[in-house]
């Protein structure tokens, strides 16, 4: 997701990440790189520090609830009273969504709608693809709220312009929003794992704890304008100003893998040596790790993310690696949520999911052989209807 840029505004899941397929608040292009190194720029007008204070702070935090359904506990939980959502069922749930274009998304879309299938109170199911389009899931908002939604859940494609279509909503029927936020208080509960700034500072922090003094790292970014992936951006320039590390890129890759190893390859081709690779989203490291080893050079210390091919190739290659995680267990969280809302039961708001990170000491639970490449560790779906053959899985 991205666009070449050594400075101001980034960002976006992933994709998770990995993270999404979304589009920018932000135009322009930010000035390119110089040779003696870029720096990190400025900060971005996302970042918030009471946010990032709280979120490294909640890395350190137990959660409540079911010890192994991650996708219903919480960290650090402020209920609010949903008493006046309560109806009776059957229901009918509607989901906008900001797309499927990147495969974190796509797991993630099949963790929901399996979760669905769990509950036969839900009647009906309707959801809109919104293309990775703000105009689209602006209209998308608009069509499902004509269809007698009694709940609507939203995957916002981006932070500000999908703002106003959110406070329209929350007018009309109970939202939940979950992955990206927006900027408003109306929904009932905004639901996503610890959160943008715990990624990014961890990603980051691994790698000052493995590059030499004055290495050479090479950010890595999607594109601008989506909270969660400025987050990332965010907390990791905070730790690298800090550190005497020697940022000498941040460019946006659009989440494509042969941009990303063009990318990396230049630098190689510039700098002669890359220490190490950060990014806001792992879905293209193995291509980044792969320009190294096209060049002939040593792999760098590297962040990824909980991709199979990714977590394979760590293993095999014996890679100097860290996958700080945005599980897409999430997505099974919004479907509970809004079956406790109209329940009129107590959510917690914000609802805080755990965030697991993958390191060495913990690899081999992940790294599994069945699930295909572009499959995510994280996605709390072994015990739900159609796994894994509807993952993709033997």
């Amino acid at each position: 997701m991205r666009r070449r840029t050594p400075v101001l505004l980034a960002v976006c899941t992933a994709v998770a990440v990995g993270v999404v397929g979304c589009t920018s608040d932000l135009p322009g292009e930010p000035p390119k790189p110089t040779a003696t190194g870029a720096g990190t720029g400025e900060t971005s007008k996302f970042f918030v520090q009471a946010d990032h204070d709280n979120e490294l702070a909640l890395r350190t935090k137990s959660a409540t609830g079911p010890a192994d359904k991650p996708w219903e506990q919480a960290l650090d939980p402020k209920t609010v009273d949903t008493a006046k959502y309560k109806k009776a069922g059957p229901y009918h749930l509607c989901f906008s969504n900001a797309g499927v274009g990147n495969p974190w998304r796509q797991v993630g879309f099949k963790n929901m709608q399996a979760e669905v299938k769990l509950h036969p109170e839900i009647k009906t199911f309707t959801v809109a693809d919104a293309e990775s389009k703000d105009d689209k899931q602006i209209s998308d908002m608009t069509d499902l709220l004509g269809k007698g939604c009694d709940a609507l859940i939203v995957s916002p494609n981006t932070t500000a312009t999908l703002t106003p279509a959110v406070e329209q909503a929350c007018a009309k029927v109970p939202v939940i929003v979950f992955d990206r936020g927006v900027n408003t208080k109306c929904p009932v509960t905004f639901i996503n794992p610890i959160g943008g700034y715990a990624f990014g500072a961890t990603g980051a922090e691994f790698l000052v704890e493995k590059v030499k003094p004055k290495g050479k790292i090479l950010a890595l970014r999607i594109l601008p304008g989506v909270d969660v992936l400025e987050a990332r951006w965010g907390a990791a320039k905070v730790v690298f100003d800090k550190s005497d590390l020697d940022v000498v890129g941040v460019e946006f890759t659009d989440g494509d893998a042969a941009k990303t190893k063009t990318i990396v390859t230049n630098y190689l081709q510039r700098f002669g040596d890359i220490d190490g690779i950060w990014m806001d989203a792992g879905a293209t490291a193995v291509a980044a790790a792969e320009a190294f080893e096209d060049a002939g050079k040593p792999f760098p210390a590297i962040v990824g993310e909980d991709q199979q091919d990714f977590l394979k190739m760590w293993q095999d290659k014996k890679l100097t690696a860290i996958a700080p995680t945005y599980p897409t267990y999430q997505w099974r969280t919004p479907v509970i949520a809004a079956l406790k809302i109209l329940n009129g039961e107590a959510v917690a708001s914000p609802w805080k999911l755990p965030q697991p990170t993958i390191t060495q000491d913990n690899l081999s639970q992940y790294v599994q052989a069945d699930m295909p490449p572009l499959h995510y560790a994280m996605c709390g779906c072994a015990t739900l209807p159609g796994y894994p053959k509807d993952w993709g899985g033997k």
